[in-house]
């Protein structure tokens, strides 16, 4: 391999840009160092001119997190192999090695315990272990709970009498020529005190890695046919012990449920993603079982799609020190990365045979990566929770926010708003209210847009700020008219809850870029509002936008800051589809009982209230339907033709029972 070449290093990205011509057309690897030389970024190409020339152009073409590691850098170097095969697993080194701020870096989402053996010893013994894996040692999994494992070996070492004990035990045992409790009760084969041979115990060993590792079958088979031998021999006390270890078994199979019928091994991936996080989760199948689950969640930090979110994670995965057995014959990803043959090369070098690496299309193996996806959205939500409960971070990204807006105070109630529309119909608005980073949904507000064209955003975000924030005049002047000693009386005397929209916030958040910021800050001009700030966050690139600047404010991508504002802005959004969602569907229940004759509008909610969903009211008889209150046999019939005029959509239309309101989900 030859010696890596070097870039002159100076000062912005510019001036350190290699040479026309310098950079090799050669497949290899490159790395931007930083000021200090450290290694800030690691990356691969097919082609080194082409890939890093990209690099090096107009940086507002740059996608903002690459815009940030190029200015960073101070410097580029490669090194060209001869193979793409080589330029990864070189790659792959290079990560190890210098752990560059710039990379992807998949975090263990909880710590996962294995089941270990330690094949590496003269008398291998089987445990749970945690953390990194070391030589020397075969390990299964990894497992939801230790005690689902401990509980599995219990069973199994009945029937493979392998040693568990640790190393004290063990030479305790040996100095005083008696085995442990296991030993006496069947559990272990004694190695210590030389109950069996180190050649006899490895096979043991053998056989437990191999039922562990997917062979069941065998074993199944052959405990059975020796069962029966003994019952023909009448050996009838051997026949009744093989008969309980062919229980126990089938014991350890039952946890294990089936999920693939052809066996297959396979490992199967699924990401769930926002605009600053991604979280993986992979199962592992062996012979048709699920043997083990695994959950990571890293931070984005490049403009990659799911495509080079696959890269990265397989790059982790397995072009690392991973063990040939622990490579499948099959990878079932959501979306294949790029450069998939060289991928299906590198692995199947490792593993000795042909490895796929494919996206499933249909059948067993699409459902069950479904599953490992709803796996992944949930992890990433539960991460989100945990990292959005914890006092001391909220107030850091309260802090930063105020710090990089420049506030004077820090913004303890943030209010965001999303306008949705569907084609230029049912124009919604929303509403929410976060205090002290933790959404307050009691403050929550929706709002009907009318008398606007419902394509154009921009008069939709004037008339949503305008209305929110005249109704904030109205009732600070209201609350000024029964003032106490102490101030305004914000507080409903009658009641003791807030006045509603009586609290002005400390910030307002609007879904969009420029054009939506600027129409925000002109309605609060127009009512004479001074004191309060409006940003823009814009999804694209998570820019935020402050009125009257040219150039957004861009927060670090590690910043708490940025992560409320995007759960903020994300919150808002959510509500407003699922007002939007909601008129719709009242929309179109109107639309197919409006023709029924004497069916008010009290019968229809009476009606949706009674069978609980649209859909389940199309299954309704018309005796059924007419045993609803105020519905008699001529209406249930009219209902039933219309309902019946219209095919199912697959969605769920019902009423909640606090609210009367008709919902869709």
């Amino acid at each position: 391999m030859p010696p890596p070449r070097s870039s002159r290093p100076t000062r912005g990205p510019l001036s350190y840009r290699p040479e026309p011509g310098s950079i090799p057309t050669q497949p290899g690897v490159y790395r931007f160092r930083d000021p200090k030389g450290r290694v800030v970024y690691v990356g691969k190409a097919k082609n080194l001119r082409a890939r890093l020339s990209s690099y090096f152009q107009d940086i507002g073409n740059l996608h903002q997190r690459t815009a940030t590691m190029v200015t960073t850098a101070a410097s580029v170097e490669w090194t060209v192999v001869n193979t793409e095969v080589e330029a990864l697993q070189l790659e792959y080194s290079w990560i190890k090695e210098f752990d560059p701020r710039f990379n992807v870096k998949y975090r263990d989402d909880k710590s996962y315990p294995w089941l270990a053996v330690t094949v590496g010893e003269e008398f291998p013994r089987v445990m749970v272990g945690r953390g990194a894996k070391r030589k020397g040692t075969r390990y299964f999994g990894p497992y939801s709970h230790a005690w689902a494992i401990r509980e599995t070996v219990d069973v199994l070492l009945r029937v493979f009498p392998m040693r568990s004990c640790s190393n004290g035990v063990f030479k305790r045992s040996a100095q005083i020529g008696r085995p442990c409790l296991l030993g006496y009760i069947g559990k272990c084969a004694a190695p210590c005190v030389g109950q069996v041979s180190p050649e006899e115990h490895r096979e043991i060993v053998d056989d437990f890695c191999d039922f562990m590792g997917g062979q069941t079958r065998p074993f199944v088979r052959r405990i059975e046919k020796e069962m029966y031998a003994a019952s023909d021999a009448q050996d009838y006390e051997r026949a009744a012990r093989l008969r309980d270890d062919l229980g126990a078994l089938e014991k350890a199979l039952e946890k294990q449920a089936v999920v693939l019928g052809d066996g297959a091994d396979a490992d199967v991936i699924a990401l769930a993603e926002d605009p600053l996080e991604v979280a993986v989760q992979i199962f592992y199948v062996r012979g048709g079982r699920i043997r083990g689950q695994r959950g990571w969640v890293a931070d984005r930090v490049d403009e990659g799609g799911t495509p080079e979110l696959v890269e990265d994670f397989l790059l982790q995965l397995y072009a690392g020190e991973a063990e040939a057995d622990a490579i499948p014959r099959e990878i079932l990803v959501p979306a294949l990365p790029p450069d998939v043959e060289t991928w299906e090369d590198l692995l199947s070098d490792r593993r000795g045979s042909r490895v796929q690496v494919r996206v499933p299309q249909r059948g067993d193996k699409k459902t069950l990566q479904e599953t490992v996806a709803r796996n992944a959205g949930q992890a990433l939500v539960l991460h989100k929770t945990r990292r959005a409960s914890d006092l001391t971070t909220r107030n850091r990204a309260l802090e930063e926010i105020q710090l990089a807006l420049d506030l004077d105070e820090v913004p303890l109630r943030i209010e965001c708003y999303d306008v949705s529309n569907l084609q230029g119909t049912e124009v919604v608005a929303s509403m929410v209210v976060f205090e002290d980073g933790l959404a307050r949904k009691g403050e929550y507000r929706r709002f009907v847009i009318k008398g606007v064209d419902g394509q154009n955003d921009v008069a939709s975000m004037h008339e949503v700020i305008t209305r929110r924030f005249r109704r904030l005049l109205d009732e600070q002047a209201r609350s000024k008219e029964v003032a106490t000693d102490s101030g305004p009386m914000l507080v409903d005397p009658e009641t003791g809850r807030p006045r509603k929209f009586a609290y002005a916030p400390g910030l307002v958040v609007v879904d969009g870029g420029p054009p939506q910021v600027a129409a925000a800050q002109q309605a609060l001009d127009e009512l004479g509002i001074v004191d309060i700030p409006v940003v823009g966050l814009a999804k694209r690139l998570e820019e935020v936008w402050v009125p009257g600047q040219e150039d957004p404010v861009i927060l670090a991508r590690s910043s708490e800051g940025l992560y409320l504002l995007q759960r903020v802005r994300d919150e808002a959004h959510r509500f407003a589809i699922n007002h939007h969602r909601s008129r719709r569907s009242k929309t179109m229940v109107e639309s197919l009982l409006d023709d029924v004759p004497g069916l008010g509008e009290v019968r229809r909610k009476t009606l949706l209230k009674h069978f609980g969903s649209l859909k389940k009211l199309r299954l309704a008889s018309v005796e059924e339907i007419a045993m609803v209150p105020g519905i008699g046999e001529r209406t249930a019939t009219a209902i039933k033709d219309a309902v019946a005029q219209t095919a199912p959509t697959g969605q769920t239309v019902s009423v909640n029972t606090a609210t009367g309101e008709i919902e869709e989900s």
